[in-house]
C-alpha cells in the first residue's frame, strides 16, 4: 500500500507555496548542497504542477551500484506501457496518435496546437485520459475537424482517428475509469472503463475460479470466462520479455539477498503463478541490507473497482543513509507500538516480524507509480507473508523535498480559521505531516492481523478494502504522533511536541475540505485515498466534539477545536476499522464509507473550488525523472551519469521512441 501526495500535497501548501546478510558497501562521499537557484517547477498544465525531480546522491555511488540501477531503470521503462494499456483498451493507440502531432507540429493552426499539447501532457501525466484525482475522463477541446487535419498532417492513421474520436471527445463515453459506487443495481465492472475486464459482469464471476487473481485480465470467450495472465508467453509477454531481459542482467551487480529476489521476480514473471510471486514477495522482504533496490511488478489494486487486479509500476531506488534515521526508530520500536494498538488485544500481533524502514532516492517511477508519485511505501500487500515474514517501509525523501520546493503560494490566509491556526501550520505543518506519513507505513500497514479462521481480508473487504487500508494507516499515524514515546524516541522535541500535534489535527481536518477542489463534477469520491481522508473526518465530526463547522463571510471552514477529543475518536474509530479489517466485515466497511467518505455536497464543493481557483494552485503533481546515460568502453559500462531534462515533452517522447 502507498501514501499518495495527492492527500499531502494539501499539508505542504499550508506551509509553503533468512540469516541476515553482511552491510552492503556505503557510498563513497556525501552528495553536495543542491544549488540555490535549482529549478524546481516547471510549468502548470490545468490543475497539475509538472516539477523536476532530482536524485543528488546518485553520482556519489559505486560503480556496481550504479550499473545496477541502470539495469533495473531499463526495466522500469520497458513495462511502461503495461499500465497505459490497463487504463483504457485505446490508450495506448490513442498516445500514439497524439505524439506523432506533437512530434510533428508543422503546419498545425497554432491555438490547435496549443490545444492537443495540453491534452498530451495531462494524457502523460495520467497515464491515460482519466483523471489520477477523479477517475474521470477529460477531452479535446479543439474542434474535431482540426484534430484529424493535425492527426493526418503527421502521418497518424485516419480510420483510428475516426474510430477514436469519442473518446478524444466526448465525456460520456467511456466516463470513469474506476467506479465502485455506480449507483443502484448497476455493475462495477461494466460502469468502469478500466481495461482488467472485458465483456465481463460481476454477476459472471458467481461460482467462477479465478486462478490469477493480481496478474491476470478477465475476458468472455464464447459465452465462458477466461483468464489472460501477465507473463512472458501470455498478456503482455512482449514487454514483460524485455523487463525479463533487463532483471536478469541486473542480478550480476546486486548483493546476494537482492540477486535472490530478482531471480524468484523473473521466475514469477515466466509462470505468472501465484506460488512464486509469493516467493519472490519473500525474497524481496528478507532483503534487509541491500543499499539499492526497486520495486516491479502487477502491485497496487486501485485501478480495479473489485480491488483484486494489480495495476503495473516500478520504481528504482537507493537508500538515502542521512534521512533513514527517524523511521528506522520507529521500525525498532514497532512492537511497541503493536501493542499499544487501541484495538482488541486478539488483533494485536504478538511478534512484530521484519520490518525493514529507509528513507529512499528516487531515480525512476513508471506505470502506476509515476509520474505522478507517492511519499511513502509498505510492502507486500499479502496479509499472510506480512505476518508471517513482514514488510518493507520506504519514504520517498527527493520526492517529499521536490514537492516541498515546488510548491507555489500558500492556502493558509485561505483556510485557516484564525491567525494562531497559520502560525502553527507555518512552524509545525511540514514536519508533522512526513512524521504521520512514516507512521502510516511503518506502523500503520504493518500492524494489526487477521482474526483466526478468516482469510485474505482483501478478498473478504473487496471494493472498499483499499480505502479502509489506507484509513487504518493514518488513523494509527494520526493516534500515535501524540503518544509521549514520539518525545521518548527524540523524534519531536518535548517543546514542540503539543503544537506539532494540534497542527497536524489540524492539518487533517482542513485538508477534508480543502480536496474537494479535486472533485470539479459529480457528488462522490472514487479515489480510496480520498475516500478515506474523508471518512475520517467526518466520522470524528458526527461521533464526537472535536470538530466544528463554522461559516465566515459566507466561507465554510472546518476547525479542529479539542486536540484530546480529536485523539479520542481517532482511537475508536481505528478500533472499529481493525475489527472490519481482522473479521473481514464487508457489510460494515461498506456502510462506514456509504455513511461518510464517499458522498458530498456540490455546493460545498463549488465554494471551495471557487476559493482555490482564485488563489491559482495546483491539484496534482506529476514529475520529470532523472536520465540515466550509461558510459561504455570495450563493450563494458565504466560510468552512468545522470542529467535532468527539465521538459516533460521531450522525455515523454523519449520513453515512447518518438522522435520530433
Amino acid at each position: 500500500m502507498r501514501l499518495h501526495r495527492l492527500l499531502v500535497l494539501a499539508m505542504v501548501t499550508f506551509i509553503s507555496a533468512c540469516s541476515s546478510p553482511a552491510p552492503a558497501p556505503q557510498p563513497a562521499a556525501a552528495p553536495a548542497a543542491p544549488p540555490a537557484d535549482r529549478k524546481y517547477l516547471l510549468e502548470r498544465v490545468d490543475d497539475a504542477s509538472v516539477v523536476q525531480l532530482y536524485a543528488d546522491g546518485f553520482s556519489s555511488l559505486p560503480l556496481k551500484q550504479k550499473t545496477l540501477i541502470w539495469h533495473l531503470y531499463q526495466a522500469a521503462l520497458a513495462g511502461r506501457d503495461i499500465f497505459i494499456d490497463q487504463k483504457h483498451k485505446d490508450a495506448l493507440e490513442m498516445r500514439g496518435i497524439i505524439e506523432r502531432i506533437v512530434a510533428n507540429p508543422q503546419g498545425v493552426e497554432a491555438a490547435t496546437l496549443a490545444e492537443i499539447q495540453r491534452y498530451t501532457k495531462l494524457f502523460w501525466l495520467n497515464n491515460g485520459p482519466y483523471n489520477n484525482l477523479t477517475a474521470r475522463k477529460f477531452v479535446l477541446a479543439c474542434k474535431p475537424d482540426a484534430f484529424a487535419a493535425a492527426a493526418k498532417a503527421a502521418g497518424a492513421d485516419a480510420a483510428a482517428v475516426a474510430r477514436l474520436q469519442p473518446m478524444f471527445f466526448d465525456p460520456a463515453v467511456d466516463p470513469i475509469v474506476t467506479n465502485k459506487t455506480p449507483g443502484a443495481g448497476k455493475d462495477i465492472l461494466q460502469a468502469s472503463a478500466n481495461n482488467l475486464y472485458a465483456g465481463v459482469s460481476m454477476a459472471d464471476l458467481k461460482g467462477f475460479d479465478e486462478k490469477y487473481g493480481l496478474n491476470s485480465r478477465l475476458v468472455k470467450q464464447n459465452g465462458k470466462l477466461v483468464e489472460e495472465v501477465y507473463r512472458v508467453d501470455g498478456r503482455y509477454g512482449k514487454y514483460i520479455g524485455e523487463i525479463v531481459k533487463h532483471l536478469e542482467a541486473a542480478k550480476a551487480f546486486a548483493e546476494p539477498p537482492m540477486a535472490k529476489a530478482l531471480d524468484a521476480l523473473v521466475t514469477f514473471y515466466r509462470t505468472g503463478e501465484v506460488k512464486d510471486r509469493e516467493a519472490y514477495d519473500i525474497a524481496w522482504v528478507q532483503d534487509k541490507e541491500s543499499p539499492v533496490d526497486t520495486i516491479n511488478g502487477f502491485i497496487e489494486v486501485y485501478l480495479d473497482p473489485r480491488g483484486i487486479k494489480g495495476g503495473w509500476e516500478s520504481l528504482v531506488f537507493y537508500v538515502n543513509q542521512e534521512k533513514t534515521e527517524r523511521i528506522k526508530k520507529l521500525a525498532t520500536n514497532a512492537q511497541w507500538f503493536e501493542d499499544r494498538m487501541p484495538w482488541d488485544a486478539k488483533y494485536r500481533k504478538a511478534s512484530v516480524q521484519g520490518i525493514v524502514a529507509n528513507a529512499i532516492d528516487v531515480v525512476v517511477e513508471t506505470g502506476d507509480s509515476g509520474p505522478v508519485t507517492p511519499v511513502g511505501i509498505n510492502l507486500p500487500n499479502d496479509q499472510a507473508i506480512r505476518e508471517k515474514f513482514g514488510s518493507k517501509s520506504v519514504a520517498l525523501s527527493n520526492v517529499s523535498d521536490a514537492y516541498a520546493r515546488s510548491t507555489p503560494g500558500n492556502m493558509r490566509g485561505e483556510f485557516t480559521w484564525d491567525a494562531a491556526e497559520a502560525e502553527r501550520a507555518a512552524k509545525y505543518a511540514e514536519e508533522a505531516g512526513n512524521l504521520t506519513t512514516d507512521m502510516h507505513e511503518v506502523i500503520g500497514h504493518a500492524s494489526g492481523q487477521q482474526a483466526s479462521g478468516k482469510g485474505n481480508p482483501q478478498a473478504l473487504i473487496k471494493e472498499e478494502f483499499s480505502a479502509l487500508e489506507e484509513g487504518r494507516a493514518d488513523l494509527v499515524g494520526l493516534y500515535f504522533i501524540a503518544d509521549p514515546k514520539v518525545v521518548e524516541l527524540g523524534i519531536v522535541p518535548a517543546a514542540d511536541h503539543d503544537g506539532m500535534v494540534r497542527a497536524e489535527y489540524e492539518s487533517y481536518t482542513r485538508n477534508a475540505l480543502v480536496q474537494l477542489r479535486r472533485m470539479r463534477e459529480g457528488s462522490q469520491i472514487e479515489e480510496d485515498h480520498m475516500r478515506n481522508r474523508q471518512m475520517i473526518v467526518r466520522w470524528l465530526m458526527a461521533n464526537t466534539k472535536a470538530i466544528e463547522e463554522r461559516t465566515r463571510d459566507g466561507k465554510t471552514y472546518l476547525v479542529m477545536v479539542d486536540a484530546k477529543l480529536f485523539r479520542e475518536g481517532v482511537g475508536k474509530l481505528l478500533a472499529e476499522v481493525q475489527r472490519i479489517k481482522s473479521e473481514g466485515d464487508y457489510t460494515a466497511a461498506k456502510k462506514l464509507f456509504a455513511t461518510y467518505g464517499v458522498h458530498f455536497d456540490p455546493k460545498l464543493r463549488d465554494q471551495i473550488v471557487a476559493r482555490v481557483d482564485k488563489l491559482n494552485l495546483p491539484s496534482y503533481t506529476g514529475f520529470v525523472m532523472p536520465k540515466l546515460t550509461p558510459v561504455v568502453s570495450n563493450g563494458q559500462i565504466t560510468d552512468v551519469t545522470i542529467s535532468y531534462p527539465q521538459d516533460l515533452t521531450q522525455q515523454m517522447l523519449e520513453y515512447s521512441g518518438v522522435r520530433k
